[in-house]
């Protein structure tokens, strides 16, 4: 069996996340005191019992999904001893999980980690003012078909319009001015896409208006110590592995205004022989779509206590 260790992206954080396993296990707590000392304030207070909406905002939404994902992976070390370089091929991120697989692989510490994502967030936010960008999801387009009717979009509309998330399964994500953005829903129904509809996002994540967010973390990296990773991180924009701590942050910075070739990075695993996926950290978003961009494997998520305790790598 060859198992590759996937991390969520944002989307899945939701108030209460992580605080079971922060009262559960102490190599679980010690990560959010960890996030907490680097970011100097209590992150963990806003995800165990704060207001939603503070959560929602990107420059927390980050930095947190990362924590809980961290939290059940030292859980899963503790408690299971699992190790990363003994027991996966693979790590991979969805957007900002791709900074949690780094942690994972020992890459990135987890303090760097949290800062990092917290300007990532924050740059984000101020790249693009609000209600001028939008994202939204062309269900059950191909790659190919949203590549053009974004440029069509763009054509009509005189605004950016690009294909932002390759999530598999039909699942298409177009970003850019919203103006684009509006287009490339009408465009996309008139062409028989029935489903596309914008996303309730903050900025338009993952196109080139990003690109002041991009120049933010390549001044924040350039100042990071990266290291080689303990396993191979298969990166967002190539959808192929990385391991040169240098070629890593070029990657990173690409992110931010690159496409997230999801469903080409799970192909790339599943061919190089990955036969399970394991989710680690809030939601089960990567765990579904396994059967759609990786048939035949399987797939498990771990979030919590129990998923910690039944997990067994033997008998998975």
């Amino acid at each position: 069996m060859s198992v590759a260790f996937v991390f969520p992206g944002q989307g899945s954080q939701a108030i209460g996340m992580g605080k079971a396993l922060f009262e559960a296990y102490p190599a679980s707590r010690a990560v959010f005191e960890e996030v907490d000392d680097a970011l100097g304030e209590k992150l963990s207070a806003l995800m165990f019992q704060g207001d939603a909406a503070q959560l929602q905002l990107t420059a927390n939404a980050q930095p947190a999904l990362m924590a809980v994902s961290l939290a059940a992976l030292r859980a899963l070390e503790s408690e299971k001893g699992v190790n990363l370089a003994r027991d996966a091929k693979y790590v991979a991120g969805h957007s900002l999980g791709e900074y949690s697989a780094l942690a994972a692989a020992s890459a990135l510490n987890i303090a760097d980690a949290a800062r990092l994502l917290r300007l990532r967030g924050s740059a984000m936010q101020k790249a693009v003012p609000v209600g001028e960008g939008a994202m939204a999801a062309l269900l059950g387009a191909t790659p190919e078909q949203a590549e053009k009717i974004a440029a069509e979009a763009a054509a009509a509309s005189g605004g950016l319009c690009q294909l932002a998330n390759d999530n598999g399964g039909g699942q298409i994500v177009v970003s850019g001015a919203k103006l684009a953005v509006e287009a490339a829903i009408e465009i996309a129904r008139a062409n028989g896409i029935k489903r596309a509809m914008l996303l309730p996002v903050s900025a338009p994540f993952h196109c080139a208006l990003m690109q002041p967010a991009a120049e933010a973390m390549r001044a924040a990296l350039a100042e990071t110590v990266i290291n080689k990773p303990v396993v191979e991180v298969v990166a967002n924009v190539t959808a192929a592995p990385v391991s040169d701590p240098e070629e890593i942050k070029k990657l990173l910075v690409a992110q931010v205004c690159g496409a997230v070739r999801w469903r080409e990075c799970m192909g790339f695993m599943h061919k190089a022989g990955v036969d399970l996926f394991v989710e680690v950290g809030a939601g089960k978003v990567l765990a579904g779509l396994v059967k759609r961009t990786a048939e035949g494997a399987r797939s498990l998520n771990v979030s919590a206590p129990v998923e910690v305790e039944n997990f067994s790598l033997s008998e998975a």
